[in-house]
């Protein structure tokens, strides 16, 4: 098999904490999934002002001595190492959208899903409509902008419509409360979901990959929630951040959070409801879906999470892991069906 020229779409043209987030699981990526014999890795790293560079490695030393390039020259210089497959590491919303739309302008296939529906997962209330038209169950809620007034009696939850890891996100157990809670979550977004809190029996996530063309489930990741102490989760069962300042994983030592027994009733239901919400907003490749289970063992549907950096901290990494799946097999699956669907596409 020939080696595969694979560039990693790293950083963030939007902000310095999406930039050190990305860097953060491509790092993790790159550390675990060498395998020379398989890969040319290459690096591409986009900067908040949308300055591009191709350094050798992501250490903070190589991206220094790298020189800052415009978009117009990286172009140039990317078309030129005829690059199999991009592998994009970005989470910020052009990231996401933008850069993604780039390489299909370039005619360059890239892993993961496609920049519209990308668009759509990032407003959380856009995901929620489409999935409850499916027939998934979401949690009753309201969009606001700056000025509306939520109707919603508490308890309910705030969040900002289009941020990640929590970023904003308040229980809101009195009215009084709203004030506060709004400001906190406008502070991210210009839009802002209340939405009635459901109460808690569990919350997991749920990831499915593909295979030949065919949905897998992946056992399901349970988190640690008390109804009273931690009722949700926050940033800081994320993400933390070091003694030096960077941005680094929350601990996973199978305390706050861990792997369902496949035999556990709850996970076939919500494997069921996880394929119709893939299905529903036409993914490609993988998906992954967060759900709180109510006292009554029924799922609801929070929110989706449609990527994954192949890292072997990545949420989607660790369900496949448990189930025998090892790093290097899952990226692998995730770029045969890349190349598989690219060739399809050319063939149309």
């Amino acid at each position: 098999m020939p080696v595969l020229r694979i560039l990693h779409l790293v950083g963030s043209a939007h902000n310095d904490f999406y930039c050190d987030l990305s860097r953060l699981y491509a790092q993790d990526c790159l550390a675990g999934t060498v395998d020379r014999s398989r890969y040319d890795f290459q690096i591409a790293y986009i900067t908040p002002d949308r300055h591009w560079r191709f350094p050798p490695s992501l250490s903070p030393e190589d991206i220094a001595d790298t020189k800052p390039i415009p978009l117009s020259d990286a172009i140039q210089f990317i078309t030129a190492q005829n690059i199999d497959l991009v592998l994009p590491q970005m989470f910020c919303i052009p990231g996401m959208t933008e850069y993604r739309a780039l390489f299909d302008l370039l005619q360059i296939p890239y892993i993961g899903n496609t920049p519209d529906i990308m668009a759509i997962t990032a407003h959380k209330a856009r995901t929620k409509a489409i999935v409850e038209a499916a027939g998934v169950k979401v949690p009753h809620g309201e969009l606001l902008r700056q000025g509306d007034v939520p109707t919603i009696t508490p308890p309910a939850i705030i969040k900002p419509v289009s941020s990640d890891n929590s970023l904003g996100v308040t229980l809101v157990k009195e009215a009084s409360d709203y004030d506060a809670a709004l400001k906190k979550a406008f502070e991210y977004a210009d839009e802002v979901i209340v939405e009635a809190f459901i109460e808690l029996g569990r919350e997991v996530r749920c990831g499915i990959i593909v295979k030949d063309g065919e949905l897998v489930d992946l056992p399901l990741e349970e988190y640690l929630l008390d109804s009273h102490e931690k009722p949700i989760r926050n940033h800081a069962d994320k993400l933390k951040q070091t003694d030096d300042g960077n941005l680094g994983f929350a601990a996973k030592d199978n305390k706050k959070s861990w792997i369902v027994d496949p035999n556990d009733p709850i996970t076939r239901k919500v494997q069921q409801v996880a394929k119709k919400c893939h299905q529903a907003l036409g993914c490609r490749h993988y998906s992954l879906f967060d759900f709180r289970i109510d006292p009554q063992g029924e799922p609801w549907f929070l929110e989706a999470g449609l990527y994954c950096s192949f890292a072997p901290k990545s949420v989607i990494s660790s369900m496949a892991k448990a189930v025998g799946i090892p790093i290097n097999e899952l990226l692998m699956m995730a770029i045969n069906e890349t190349l598989g669907s690219n060739k399809k596409a050319l063939q149309n």
